[in-house]
């Protein structure tokens, strides 16, 4: 939205930037009192592999769903309708591409997530940085074509608020998969491990 306002200032890579930076102190400034859950797909991924509670589940990702509704709720407020509330859409109306790409981020991240994280031989205070890096690298090389959201509630805030729900499964469908699809194979892992 502020690339919008001032005439593409910020540009495509310092939205990169940005996000990744965004993520990164979220994960360092909220880490200890969430797990820094901001990201449906990556509690659901964490539900599966059996290191989040079932009860949480659902109560986080409405809380995940409130957080990024008010977050563009607010910007409309004070930015007004601009840039579609930084909507995520598949660039020409091409949702398959977008449920292809979507699907691969988001495994990329939860790799990188599971191995930072939640492997306890990465080295310790990485995680943030290492998740951060990801998410603007992945939001550089694919935010022009499919917004680059990984994260479903990231994608439904400014629909939902800016009037714009075109695609929506998309991004909701694809990050899920594909942080299953790598929850799986840690699940995969643990069990070979364990035998």
């Amino acid at each position: 939205m502020t690339n919008s306002i001032s005439n593409g200032a910020v540009t495509h890579l310092g939205i990169s930037f940005v996000f990744g930076a965004v993520v990164a102190a979220l994960i360092y400034g909220m880490g200890h009192l969430s797990g820094a859950h901001f990201n449906p797909s990556v509690t659901l991924a964490f539900w599966t592999i059996g290191v989040f509670p079932t009860v949480r589940v659902l109560p986080y990702i409405l809380a995940q769903c409130v957080g990024a509704i008010a977050a563009s709720t607010l910007l409309l407020l004070s930015l007004g309708n601009v840039a579609q509330l930084g909507a995520t859409l598949p660039l020409n109306d091409n949702w398959l591409q977008a449920v292809i790409l979507e699907t691969v981020l988001t495994f990329i991240l939860m790799f990188v997530i599971l191995g930072s994280g939640l492997d306890r031989r990465a080295h310790t205070g990485f995680a943030g940085l290492a998740i951060g890096l990801t998410v603007g690298l992945e939001a550089a090389c694919m935010g022009a074509i499919t917004g680059a959201s990984m994260n479903p509630v990231r994608s439904l805030a400014p629909a939902l608020v800016g009037g714009n729900m075109q695609h929506q499964w998309v991004y909701w469908f694809a990050p899920i998969m594909g942080a299953q699809k790598e929850a799986t194979n840690k699940s995969l892992e643990l069990t070979t491990a364990k035998l």
